[in-house]
């Protein structure tokens, strides 16, 4: 097989195949990336259900509600 390396052609070869190269690294790591960025929402553990009386906790804590509302929703609650 007979190769031409005319003026200049090797230094396009030689970046031509590196990023060539480097365009299909990309490639590959964004479809990888993609792929457990995916897998991993659909494998999430769902979050804990929290009771509804530690809410009140916190937004008492918080200062979001008064004392009063909150031992009304701590009786409305329980």
């Amino acid at each position: 097989m007979m190769w031409h390396w005319g003026p200049g052609m090797s230094w396009w070869m030689i970046f031509g195949g590196g990023f060539f190269f480097l365009f299909w690294v990309a490639i590959i790591a964004l479809v990888i990336w993609a792929w457990t960025k995916l897998a991993g929402e659909s494998r999430g553990q769902p979050s804990p259900r929290r009771d509804p009386l530690d809410i009140a906790k916190e937004r008492y804590a918080r200062g979001e509600i008064s004392k009063e509302e909150f031992e009304q929703l701590k009786k409305d609650l329980s």
